[in-house]
Order: structure tokens, then sequence, then C-alpha cells
């Protein structure tokens, strides 16, 4: 007599180890960024990663709050950014509003980040002198 609970157990271990072997390894990364010394609101930020980093099949990103802080997340693992290098771009809307369209596009910005195995915590990233704190 086949037993279908061993058939059952096998299938949803097998399920949750081949779902765990393309999770990234995240590292938090938040802070504030403002533009001129005044937050950025009404918006969001996102970071394109570079074809360099072990993980890059999705762009990490965040709502801006009203003081303008951000806590990435990348879909749908969860909070943080796995480690390196990306472009920051923001919400086009957002771009166009303090008149740096480019700053909506990956291949135009040329503002960069360096995420360490560490993370990020509270920096900010100051837009108007292009200066990360």
């Amino acid at each position: 007599m086949f037993n279908y609970k061993i058939l059952f157990t096998i299938a949803v271990v097998f399920f949750i180890t081949a779902c765990n072997q393309d999770k990234p390894k995240l590292v938090k990364v938040n802070g504030k960024i403002t533009y001129n010394g005044q937050p950025l609101t009404a918006g969001s930020i996102n970071f394109h990663p570079a074809s360099t980093n072990t993980f890059t099949k999705d762009n990490p990103s965040s709502i801006l709050q009203e003081d303008g802080s951000f806590n990435m997340k990348t879909f749908p693992y969860g909070d943080g950014v796995s480690p390196g290098e990306y472009k920051i771009t923001l919400a086009p809307q957002l771009a166009s509003r303090i008149s740096l369209p480019n700053l909506a596009y990956p291949e135009k910005t040329n503002v960069k980040i360096m995420v360490p195995e560490i993370g990020l915590e509270n920096f900010i990233l100051e837009i108007g002198s292009l200066k990360i704190k």
C-alpha cells in the first residue's frame, strides 16, 4: 500500500528547499533623502543593481515618508537589499518636481551607492549636493 503522507512530506520539504535556494542575502538599508536640505516626499526611491551584483532579479524600492525617510525592500523577500553597487533613481514625478529628470532613469542617473555586507542604517542622501553621509 502506498503511503501518501510520506509522499506529501517529501513534496513539502522539496518545495521549501527549492524556494530557499533563490532567496538573496539581504541587509538593512534605511535613511533619509533630502534635496537642498529639505526632505523629499511624495514619491519613491529605487535601487538598480549593477550587473556584477550577486542578486539582480529585483530593483529594491521604498516609498518616501513625510520626513524623507525610507526603508528599502526587495520584493518578495522582505526588508533590505543584497550587498553590492546600485544606481539610485526617484519616481519620475518626484524627479521632475525637483527639476532633475535624469534621476528618474537608471541609464541617466549619476547617483550611485555601494551597500556593504553590514548594510547602511540611518544614512542621509543629500541630492542637492549629491552627498551620502
